[in-house]
């Protein structure tokens, strides 16, 4: 336990405390941290989604995986919506709510923490196609809700159309999906381009948390209790619920771990961006994602002790 701690802590300390101090001392200006995000988005999360993904063997074992994964999702939009039903709790705590528990940071914190506590290709895969698939759900009713919220008592049919076209767009999205069919088809990729693919993809852990490092710094930090209550949605909640219906699959230990680790992740670093798009609650969420982030190093090591790892 000790040793995957410090496997986990320590790089994660490390870069983001590098990312913070490079804006502190003025070696990073406010703004610059878009750039390391954009370089993410579009070129090192794409290529490590298309090649790791087309190196997948899609077998039965694989999509048991996958919908164990997604299922957890799901469930805690189903109890969401049920509450919004029965207490009439108001649409804009409904899409707080929903969106504070599945938007997490599958990718820019979620690959590096599994692959720093058990380096390997079989965890980078397992972590990478657990991010496409839990991910994509989760853009995609996060996305929706924030156009609905954007557009109050406005015709739905309208913010629907635009969700559709901004999805078609998502580069992850298209990445996913061309990893995917990649597999399917059964192509192989030419080594010098899976290569390429690798060297862009393998800067993904590195560059993520750095960034986030970066990106705290400087924020306005208020509603800190609150934040801490929603926090605790993807601390406790969220991975309470994917740990139960997991006990439904038969999957292996590692499977297991991985993903009950996934839905653990702090919030999507991206929804700090959103909030401030569609104005959605920003102050609270960026104050959400410095408490989920900081102290992911922390509550997620304690998920890795209660999985006996």
């Amino acid at each position: 336990m000790a040793d995957v701690l410090i496997e986990t802590a320590v790089p994660i300390l490390l870069l983001m405390g590098t990312g913070f101090l490079s804006r502190k001392f003025g070696m990073l200006k406010q703004g610059d941290e878009r750039v390391l995000s954009a370089y993410i988005y579009f070129f090192a999360l794409p290529a490590l989604f298309i090649v790791d993904l087309a190196e997948t063997i899609f077998v039965p074992e694989t999509l048991s995986f996958v919908l164990a994964g997604i299922i957890p999702v799901f469930f805690v939009v189903a109890i969401y919506g049920l509450l919004y039903a029965v207490f009439r709790i108001t649409k804009n705590t409904l899409y707080l709510l929903t969106i504070c528990t599945i938007f997490g940071s599958l990718a820019f914190f979620g690959i590096p923490f599994v692959t720093f506590a058990f380096p390997s290709d079989q965890t980078e895969h397992l972590a990478t196609l657990a991010a496409a698939t839990i991910g994509i759900v989760a853009i995609a009713v996060s996305i929706t809700m924030l156009e609905f919220y954007q557009l109050g008592e406005s015709a739905k049919l309208e913010g629907l159309k635009h969700v559709i076209k901004r999805l078609a767009r998502n580069p992850l999205i298209i990445s996913i999906l061309v990893g995917i069919l990649i597999s399917v088809v059964g192509v192989k990729i030419p080594s010098h381009v899976s290569t390429f693919l690798h060297m862009i993809g393998g800067t993904t852990s590195a560059v993520a948390v750095f960034m986030l490092g970066a990106f705290l710094y400087g924020k306005k930090y208020v509603n800190l209790t609150k934040a801490f209550g929603l926090s605790l949605l993807r601390i406790v909640f969220l991975p309470t619920v994917a740990l139960a219906i997991l006990t439904l699959f038969k999957l292996p230990s590692m499977d297991h771990s991985v993903l009950v680790l996934m839905h653990a992740m702090p919030v999507a670093v991206s929804l700090s961006v959103l909030s401030e798009r569609y104005d959605f609650y920003r102050e609270t969420i960026a104050s959400l994602t410095l408490i989920s982030s900081v102290g992911a190093i922390i509550y997620l090591n304690l998920w890795l002790f209660l999985l006996g790892i």
